[in-house]
């Protein structure tokens, strides 16, 4: 099974083929711009690691499915690419619709592509060989960082800086000056929410699965591998949902 216990993982170099071939070809490129901003990597010969070259296969890979799909669009005679994008999109979309309502379609690129980077980052980890990336703490956190910058700028950008302050003061304005630093830290919490409950889950994830093909490496693992499969897809959809979410209550205008 490929869930390696990390620490057998954080001593092994470089063991992911991808991340060989990214380290020859932009690691050199790399180091030096890291260096011109004054951050030194640990390991100048090798600055990419295996999550890093994982995270970008995914993104790579789901550029190269989406130019595929823009390129070979029929609505005559749809490839299977097309099939599996429009079930995708009609699957956020209607999520999106039930929860962010009127305009919803301005938001969908952003909430898919989400749910897809963060669902192929988790079932990476039924490959044998592979540590799933989004058990690593700073894959959850960059994309939480993501949803939070997204969903704050387009409150702004929807409200006005006035307009979306008066989120953070509630309704009654005698308490506002409770409410307002209450709220900070709550969108702030966000963060933290979001980061450790996708980190906790699939790291925990991996432990259990590893743990039974240790105990049982035939048969009985294969249970396991189906509810990471399960865990994977729920914990995608969950915090896509949860931007969904963010999303409404910063657009929202107060009646």
């Amino acid at each position: 099974m490929g869930l390696l216990p990390r620490k057998t993982l954080e001593t092994m170099a470089h063991s992911y083929v991808i991340t060989h071939i990214l380290n020859q070809l932009f690691g050199p490129i790399l180091v030096s711009i890291l260096n011109l901003v004054g951050i030194h990597p640990a390991d100048p010969a090798a600055p990419i690691n295996d999550t890093f070259a994982l995270e970008l296969m995914v993104a790579t890979g789901l550029i190269a499915f989406f130019l595929l799909v823009r390129m070979t669009l029929s609505v005559e005679k749809p490839n299977a690419a097309q099939q599996i994008a429009e079930m995708i999109h009609e699957f956020t979309g209607s999520s999106a619709d039930q929860i962010i309502g009127h305009n919803y379609e301005r938001f969908q690129a952003f909430t898919t592509c989400i749910f897809l980077f963060v669902v192929l980052n988790n079932l990476l980890g039924l490959i044998p060989g592979i540590v799933t990336p989004t058990s690593v703490p700073v894959v959850p956190l960059g994309i939480a960082l993501c949803t939070f910058v997204y969903y704050h700028f387009y409150g702004l950008k929807e409200q006005g800086f006035v307009g979306y302050m008066k989120h953070f003061a509630g309704p009654i304005w005698w308490i506002s000056w409770l409410l307002f630093p209450i709220e900070i830290i709550s969108h702030c919490a966000r963060v933290m929410s979001l980061t450790i409950r996708l980190y906790a889950n699939m790291y925990a994830s991996d432990l259990v699965t590893l743990a039974f093909f240790s105990l049982i490496p035939v048969g009985v693992p294969a249970v396991f591998l189906g509810l990471h499969a399960m865990v994977s897809i729920i914990q995608a959809y969950v915090f896509m949902l949860l931007a969904m979410i963010y999303l409404s209550m910063a657009t929202a205008h107060e009646h």
